[in-house]
């Protein structure tokens, strides 16, 4: 079974920054893809940033794209989300998600993702 916990939310005024961690257990984390992403109450979840098993490939949804990086240490089994320049509307709780996969392709969609954390809030106040 694979545990992911996040970390590194908080409260943050616009423009600021963050940086979510999250944290895996279990052996196979090198094969694994992950993924940002967030939920308002009410609310869909919705993608914020994925990456492939090898580092080598990113995505980022349109909304956080040149402000957001997600990046992995595998030496570390974790994966960071660094979120620069931060709006009030991205309050939500953000999650990271992983499945077991070596296919280039990263994962977008909450479908593809079999192990969730628990979830961290972020909140950015005006």
């Amino acid at each position: 079974q694979v545990q992911l916990v996040e970390s590194g939310g908080g409260l943050v005024q616009a423009g600021g920054s963050l940086r979510l961690s999250c944290a895996a257990s279990g052996r196979s984390f090198s094969m694994f893809a992950l993924g940002w992403f967030r939920q308002d109450p009410g609310k869909e979840r919705e993608f914020v940033a994925a990456i492939n098993w090898s580092g080598g490939r990113t995505y980022y949804a349109d909304s956080v794209k040149d402000r957001f990086t997600i990046s992995r240490d595998n030496a570390k089994n974790t994966v960071y989300l660094q979120m620069n320049s931060l709006k009030p509307e991205e309050t939500a709780v953000y999650y990271c998600a992983a499945t077991i996969s070596i296919h280039t392709r990263v994962k977008i969609t909450t479908g593809e993702y079999d192990y969730w954390g628990q979830g961290t809030q972020v909140t950015v106040s005006s």
